[in-house]
């Protein structure tokens, strides 16, 4: 499980495509505890390192994405040089900063607008379709990885907020209007839905 608070951006040095999916190196800086097999969020996907050097100048990890995860997100399209958000899973006794993350991408929306308003940014996002009802007003919402609150709900879109430190610790930074974003839903929405079904 992740919280949305990303750690630091990370780039990807390497794509190496494979019969089976997709394998990625990602060059970071500063994640000492790196371990075989654990779990890590790259811009909201959650993966597993397979590989990973850490302790000198050259500090990198390798995943792998399976077709599936290939086709459910954007990440099949990045190149060598793309920054991509990071996140290490919390531990059980950690902080809860965000909300509950499961790097369980739902869909991937679109950036419709960037709209600079003071010292913040305000973002528009399009709503995929069959995915309005999981967004609300004040609601949690995950958007590549970065735990956000929903600050407006319309018609086939939806709008965050991000603060400067959000925007120059993320990959929110680097988008511009047409990019693709990775969107999970709180779950806690879809918990909702299922025990309601039928009634």
């Amino acid at each position: 499980m992740f919280t949305g608070i990303v750690e630091d951006t990370g780039t990807v040095r390497e794509r190496t495509e494979t019969e089976d999916g997709l394998r990625l190196r990602i060059a970071v800086d500063g994640f000492d505890d790196l371990h075989h097999g654990q779990s890590i969020s790259v811009s909201g996907v959650c993966l597993t390192v397979e590989e990973y050097a850490v302790g000198s100048d050259d500090d990198w990890f390798e995943v792998f994405l399976a077709s599936e995860t290939v086709a459910k997100t954007y990440l099949g399209a990045v190149d060598e040089g793309d920054a991509v958000n990071v996140e290490l899973a919390m531990p059980a006794d950690g902080r809860f900063d965000g909300h509950v993350v499961q790097g369980h991408v739902d869909t991937v929306a679109e950036v419709k607008s960037i709209e600079r308003v003071g010292e913040d940014w305000r973002f528009t996002f399009a709503i995929p379709e069959g995915h309005g009802d999981y967004l609300v007003d004040k609601g949690s919402v995950t958007l590549d990885g970065i735990s956000l609150t929903v600050a407006e709900k319309r018609e086939g879109e939806f709008d965050v907020a991000i603060i400067p430190t959000t925007y120059e610790l993320t990959t929110l930074s680097e988008k511009s209007v047409g990019d693709p974003v990775h969107l999970e839903v709180d779950v806690i929405a879809k918990y909702v839905e299922n025990m309601l079904d039928g009634y």
